[in-house]
């Protein structure tokens, strides 16, 4: 028993850790979400550390990633070994500007032990534009040097990031356009599109003026962000599922049906790559995907619960056999590429609609909140578990992408039915394996030996 309430607490911890961000959600406020991450990081590092570590080979989300990295670079008297290859692996990962921001927060809480300051060095030094990263990271490339009390790449960025007025110019073209944007407009468009919006504005460069010759410089997202109609079936069709999907989502339907090849072309080439070498392995799947209102997200995560969906459609499409797919929406629609957050949360129906197609998987993508008839899903899977199909000929799961704080967990439908929390629609097939550990019939041992096997894939993956 012992065993497999530490196995729940570490899942539940997953789960938070992957689904949570923070941030406000439809049901629960950013301060709820913070304050509920807060006693569940706390919790699992002082009870179970060294899973709590291992937890960075797991595809946790950025936020708790950095959350982890600075919980044991706190705590060093509690360090386990391999700890330092498994933050400097995941600090590896990171977006430079969440790196970044973990090491403000370390100075701030005054956390400058020998091994905090040996990997932030180490990152530092590995990072393979010094030139880039002093322009568009400076405030926080300063701080981080500062704070381990680390040299700069070479004497010239030292000069750039503390002693600016040394030199009339720089060698390096990226720093010397830096000083030369503070005069002269021309040079702008040399710098990274972040960087050179500011000076733009400085210099009351037309925004439509800016967009045109910096577009040399933007990025295939940046483009996706300013101009809606700037990226072409080229360019989407090699952005990543998730990111694809909230970008057909913030689409109107006219323009969605008028680009209906172009779009549809891509989540099914994001889709295929997210499948792998599991595209067409799955048999028949049978898909509830969630598109009622609390699908909607928040402000701040505007329309992610329905873009995740969308994505694991796709996905899910390329993971069953051909033609074996049936996909069920909530509000009935039959057009992936025209959903949108509307109406009640009518689960229980749709569930007993996918089992009647006989699956051999069914794929639950919900916030858990069934409320068309309440709680009509979770009394139809318990009584298919225990009455129709105590065999397990058809494998149940159910992915939730919304964090409840209240509950400090995801919602879940069935105590039978395992759940797991998702961000991304392409974590979906390690999403599905690893929620077999949340049926409650193994045990500490066998996800200790699974986490293993995750840590050592990710080290040699890292070249660790």
């Amino acid at each position: 028993m012992s065993e497999l309430v530490a196995a729940e607490d570490v899942l539940l911890f997953v789960n938070a850790a992957v689904t949570a961000t923070g941030q406000r959600e439809f049901r629960s406020s950013a301060g709820e979400q913070r304050l509920s991450l807060a006693f569940l990081h706390e919790y699992v590092r002082v009870n179970y550390r060294p899973v709590y570590a291992a937890s960075l080979a797991l595809d946790i989300n950025d936020h708790n990633a950095a959350l982890v990295v600075e919980h044991l670079l706190r705590t060093p008297a509690e360090a386990g070994p391999g700890e330092g290859r498994l933050i400097a692996a995941r600090l590896a990962l990171l977006p430079p500007q969440r790196a970044y921001r973990l090491f403000r927060a370390l100075r701030a809480a005054k956390v400058n032990n020998r091994r905090t300051r040996a990997i932030v060095r180490e990152w530092i030094a590995a990072r393979p534009d010094p030139a880039l990263d002093a322009v568009k990271y400076r405030p926080g490339l300063k701080t981080a040097l500062r704070h381990v009390h680390g040299p700069a790449a070479d004497p010239e960025t030292g000069d750039f990031l503390f002693a600016p007025r040394r030199r009339v110019r720089y060698g390096s073209p990226l720093l010397d356009a830096y000083r030369r944007a503070h005069y002269e407009q021309g040079a702008l468009y040399e710098l990274p599109f972040t960087v050179a919006e500011g000076f733009a504005a400085k210099h009351g460069v037309p925004r439509a003026l800016f967009l045109e010759r910096i577009a040399p410089r933007m990025t295939r997202f940046e483009r996706l962000r300013t101009e809606r109609t700037a990226g072409a079936a080229g360019d989407l069709s090699a952005m990543p599922l998730t990111r694809l999907a909230v970008y057909v989502l913030s689409l109107p339907f006219a323009e969605r049906v008028a680009r209906r090849g172009e779009l549809t072309g891509a989540l099914r080439a994001a889709a295929r790559r997210a499948a792998g070498p599991h595209a067409g392995s799955w048999g028949r799947v049978a898909a509830v995907l969630d598109d009622s209102f609390s699908s909607s997200g928040s402000a701040v995560k505007r329309r992610r619960p329905l873009a995740v969906a969308l994505g694991c459609h796709f996905l899910l499409e390329a993971l069953a056999a051909p033609g074996a797919y049936t996909p069920l929406w909530t509000s009935s629609g039959d057009d992936p590429l025209l959903v949108r957050p509307y109406g009640p949360t009518p689960l229980g129906l749709r569930v007993l609609d996918a089992l009647e197609t006989g699956p051999e998987r069914l794929v639950i993508v919900s916030d858990g909140w069934d409320n068309a008839p309440p709680g009509l899903a979770g009394e139809v899977l318990r009584v298919w578990r225990t009455r129709l199909d105590p065999e397990r000929r058809t494998s149940v799961v159910h992915l939730n992408p919304v964090y409840d704080a209240g509950g400090f967990d995801v919602r879940r439908l069935a105590p039978g039915v395992p759940t797991a929390g998702v961000r991304d629609a392409e974590d979906l097939p390690a999403l599905v394996e690893i929620a077999q550990f949340a049926e409650g019939r193994t045990g500490f041992g066998e996800l200790r030996a699974y986490l293993d096997r995750r840590v050592e894939a990710f080290l040699k993956g890292a070249g660790g």
